[in-house]
């Protein structure tokens, strides 16, 4: 069927000034309508166009929720995905408009998830609600970074930077199709599972600071659910697709004046952007017979859901502030354009292979039988196990049936026939041997009398003997454990002694020299105050002399290096880093939590009530259908505890579903925590390396050694010594970490 993209705009809302504008309609249709003045330093003959009209599907103003967005654009393109058409929904605008803010959802709230975590959880939602329908779910996350894809899912590589994420290559196929190489799809069964790939992904995104925005994406991000769908007992399957597609913001050079790499990413931004708008414009042309795909990874990608098979929606994000207005009019000439663009979507229903082979087999052996028996040739061949087991069930089901009048078998087969005979004799002839043994026992019963009861008494004796026995050998099996257990748990102390006497050797031991030739790091390098005897070289009188091994000490050194670091993050953490939005998140989920668990409690009594209530409704018709008096109190009774048994159904439900809800709201909270750890990190890491070359810069300059070495002195003790080893990078670490140390105490000295 045609269907023509849908476009919305929705508005940032701002503290700033703002550019006029006003949103209204247009014969039922919503349309927004810019405003810019003429000025008069323009002179008197001026025909600037003043006043700018667009239509829209929907208009949305500043205030509007992400609730609202979700169900107005992104709602039916998802359940037309359930019926198996494709369906992609992506943003366009400026930098720092609000694209990723729709797509993929603030850090901050639960309330301000995106359309991609909605779009997860309404998804598994309605799978719920088709019991009789089976589907299966796989996601992608594709990064197109500078012309450049990466699989942002990919669970082989631990990615501290963009490159070390596996490259995503495209092809084009015979057909038109476009196949991505190495990029992974997962297959997701609950809605946790696949918001903890979405946040993985999120991790792994390239973000960088602009003069525009704090936290710019520096690329384009597609999500991919494939979803696949087949009813109970049908032929055919239904494939389909939904890409929610985030932009990276176009930006003007002159106005930001970006340069270096933020430079080189806002001409490849800007570059693929102009790829998407020629594609574009040649799509509203009938005209045009080419349509430039090829010019950029992105449009590649985006095929089918520009002009191909595919049900589309545009979300137009726009900044009304006065120094963006322009770039806002610009937004909605593109999203005009995408207007113009008519898709044909497709229902994507095939047979399922599998079943077609399993069905057409089944055909082929059911003619075999219906040929033997009019030809009358008698098969040779043996009844499979499965067939013999299926034909016995046949003729037991048809013995203690009281309606079955015939036994038949579809399709005929004379094998099954003479089984079903051989059976039926069988069971006659137990039966009656069956009756004679009962028969002969109770006569045997009458004349032995208390025979029975000796017998009956030994077998008791033995099976007491046997379960004694059980019990003795599970004792002795107790004991050899709980052995096992002590001698165990001896060993770890000895282990733990040995450990700590270990570790009191090498506090109390005295440094020994070192070997050989010079340090790489000599004290000239260094404040004067750091220049200790253990940096000093001596040649040892013996290797003997030397009691402990170089690898050992290095391991020692690098241990003390680590706990350098962690000293340095905790430092940090305290007094440097903004850690507002960490500790909100902790005490949302804190609340949460507490929340969680009172409900639970909750649920527990309202299910012990019901249970109670169940029973008492149970005895009260079981009064009532034993007595015959009062029976009309027992009913006004009965109807009473009946309607409170259906309140508190109703009850329970309600809090059940505020308890799933929870959880879903709890694991989002987890996902942002995460991610403000994550950040934290980097920021701490940018932090130390940013110390750690501004202390290497330092340390060349004799007299800036030497003034840093006299402020140490002010506030380290004189017996407080840095050890030096022969690794460059561990030295260089070493005098990073007590210079940025040295900064830290002279800036909460000074507050």
């Amino acid at each position: 069927m045609k269907y023509s993209i849908k476009i919305f705009a929705r508005i940032r809302p701002t503290k700033k000034a703002t550019g006029s504008y006003e949103i209204g309609t247009d014969e039922d249709t919503p349309k927004l309508t810019f405003i810019i003045p003429r000025l008069a330093s323009d002179g008197y003959v001026n025909n600037k166009k003043e006043v700018f009209t667009f239509k829209f599907t929907e208009v949305f103003g500043d205030e509007v929720k992400q609730d609202q967005i979700f169900d107005t654009v992104a709602r039916p393109v998802i359940e037309n995905c359930l019926e198996g058409y494709n369906g992609t929904i992506f943003a366009y605008g400026q930098t720092n408009s609000g694209k990723t803010f729709t797509i993929t959802g603030g850090a901050e709230r639960y309330s301000d998830r995106g359309i991609i975590p909605r779009t997860l959880s309404y998804l598994f939602q309605q799978y719920l609600k088709s019991p009789g329908t089976v589907f299966t779910t796989q996601v992608s996350y594709l990064e197109i970074y500078n012309e450049n894809g990466y699989d942002l899912l990919d669970p082989k590589h631990e990615a501290s930077k963009l490159e070390d994420l596996p490259r995503v290559a495209l092809f084009e196929g015979s057909n038109g199709e476009i196949h991505l190489k190495n990029l992974s799809m997962h297959s997701v069964t609950s809605e946790e599972e696949a918001l903890n790939w979405l946040f993985l992904g999120d991790t792994n995104r390239m973000i960088a600071e602009t003069p525009m925005n704090m936290a710019s994406t520096r690329s384009h991000c597609i999500f991919t659910i494939h979803v696949t769908s087949r009813e109970s007992g049908a032929d055919t399957i239904r494939k389909s697709k939904l890409h929610l597609v985030d932009l990276a913001g176009s930006e003007r050079i002159g106005k930001t004046g970006v340069g270096g790499a933020l430079l080189t990413e806002a001409k490849y931004i800007n570059l693929s952007l102009h790829s998407l708008e020629q594609v574009i414009v040649a799509l509203s042309e009938k005209s045009r017979s080419h349509i430039p795909y090829r010019n950029s990874m992105m449009t590649s990608v985006l095929r089918d859901s520009l002009g191909g098979n595919c049900m589309t929606s545009m979300i137009a994000t726009l900044s009304i502030e006065k120094t963006n207005i322009e770039e806002s009019i610009s937004t909605c000439r593109f999203s005009q354009r995408v207007a113009l663009i008519k898709n044909e979507a497709l229902l994507n229903e095939e047979v399922d292979p599998s079943l077609m082979v399993a069905r057409l087999q089944q055909r082929v052996e059911e003619l075999k039988q219906e040929l033997v028996l009019a030809t009358g040739e008698e098969r040779t061949d043996e009844l499979t196990d499965e067939e013999k087991s299926s034909v016995r069930s046949s003729v037991t089901e048809f013995i203690e049936s009281k309606e079955m009048s015939y036994l038949s078998f579809n399709p005929p087969d004379m094998r099954k026939i003479q089984l079903a005979f051989q059976i039926l004799k069988e069971t006659i002839l137990t039966e009656r041997q069956s009756e004679k043994d009962s028969s002969s026992h109770l006569l045997k019963k009458e004349r032995e009398g208390e025979g029975d009861s000796n017998s009956t008494g030994n077998v008791s004796n033995v099976e007491m003997k046997r379960l004694q026995d059980m019990v003795h050998q599970r004792d002795e099996e107790l004991n050899a454990l709980l052995k096992m257990f002590k001698q165990e748990k001896k060993l770890v102390a000895e282990r733990e002694k040995l450990l700590k006497e270990h570790s009191i050797q090498w506090t109390e031991r005295p440094k020994s020299p070192r070997l050989g030739r010079t340090s790489p790091l000599s004290t000239s390098s260094v404040p004067s105050n750091l220049a200790t005897p253990s940096s000093t070289v001596t040649t040892p009188p013996s290797v003997t002399s030397v009691a402990t091994p170089i690898n050992d000490k290095r391991a020692l050194i690098r241990a003390e290096l680590s706990k350098a670091r962690q000293l340095a993050f905790d430092n940090y953490r305290r007094n440097i880093a903004d850690t507002a939005l960490l500790d909100q998140h902790k005490d949302t989920l804190k609340k949460k939590y507490s929340e969680a668990k009172d409900l639970g409690e909750q649920v527990n009594k309202s299910r012990l009530h019901i249970n109670q209530l169940k029973t008492k409704l149970d005895k009260l018709k079981l009064t009532r259908g034993l007595q015959d008096n009062h029976q009309e109190d027992v009913s006004v009774s009965e109807e009473n505890t009946r309607t409170a048994l259906e309140e508190e159904k109703t009850e329970f439900k309600k809090m059940y579903t505020r308890l799933k809800e929870l959880k879903t709201e709890i694991e989002h909270v987890q996902h942002l925590l995460e991610r403000a750890k994550v950040q934290l990190q980097r920021d701490f890491d940018h932090w130390w390396t940013t110390q750690n070359s501004s202390s290497n810069s330092s340390s060349s300059s004799p007299m800036a050694s030497h003034e840093e070495g006299e402020s140490l002195k002010l506030v380290k003790p004189v017996s407080e010594t840095i050890s030096l080893v022969r690794d460059t990078r561990a030295n260089d670490d070493i005098v990073a970490f007590y210079k940025a140390r040295q900064k830290m105490t002279q800036k909460l000295s000074s507050k």
